[in-house]
């Protein structure tokens, strides 16, 4: 038999499934650079755990609290500063279902953040005309408040126990104290003396699946390829 064509079009023969099935999960997690860098530096412990939960693919919901205590001296004087804070806010997973597979996360999280502290200075001295003064702030309370952005990274290493890391934007949106004494360090948030400040956390997590849903995979159009003349099928 013999077939003659003017052109022909060659398409790919593999297509992505329809759908694919996504395990939903609970997530709960510890940071683990603050205990770190206590071993090293015992003025500033940070503590911090968080737990979570996939609504979909795509969109998950977070809460976070941590405990802060930190000291800080110079010269002239010292300060301390403790107190809890809470984050809550919602997850957005940037990957396409067939390449998360409810294993791989990349995107990011937004969070408010809210600080529970007291801080005092114990001691400062300052000179003036007449010398030499000593005095104090004495312990107060405050409720300070702060947006977050954390772009980061989530990837199940073993069964249902996963690794990660963020980079953490923080805008402040009020101390609580005033703009007088602003504190110098926020439990939470950072240096209070800063509107805009940067971290980076690193989590384990331990994940549970409480949920699997069927996701709809928006296929991918063919290549195409055109080639003109003709061709012999005997």
């Amino acid at each position: 038999m013999l077939l003659s064509a003017g052109s022909f079009i060659v398409r790919a023969q593999t297509e992505p499934p329809d759908t694919v099935e996504i395990p939903l999960k609970i997530r709960i997690g510890a940071e683990v650079t603050g205990p770190v860098i206590y071993l090293t530096d015992n003025n500033n412990l940070n503590a911090e755990g968080f737990i979570s939960a996939d609504l979909n693919e795509r969109w998950g919901v977070f809460l976070g609290a941590g405990y802060s205590d930190f000291r800080y001296s110079q010269y002239n004087y010292e300060y301390l500063s403790k107190g809890l804070f809470l984050k809550a806010g919602v997850d957005i997973n940037f990957l396409r279902p067939e390449k998360a597979m409810g294993k791989y996360w990349a995107g990011i999280g937004l969070r408010y953040g809210l600080s529970s502290f007291t801080y005092e200075v114990p001691v400062f001295e300052f000179e003036n005309y007449w010398g030499t003064i000593t005095s104090s702030i004495p312990s107060s309370d405050y409720l300070g408040h702060y947006l977050e952005a954390s772009p980061g990274f989530k990837a199940e290493m073993f069964r249902n126990f996963s690794m990660g890391w963020s980079v953490n934007i923080r805008r402040l949106i009020y101390t609580g104290a005033g703009k007088d004494l602003r504190p110098i360090y926020f439990p939470g948030y950072g240096s209070g003396g800063e509107t805009i400040s940067y971290g980076i956390s690193y989590y384990l997590m331990w994940n549970i699946p409480y949920k699997k849903i069927n996701v709809l995979v928006k296929k991918e159009e063919p290549e195409e390829t055109e080639e003109t003349g003709e061709s012999e099928i005997r």
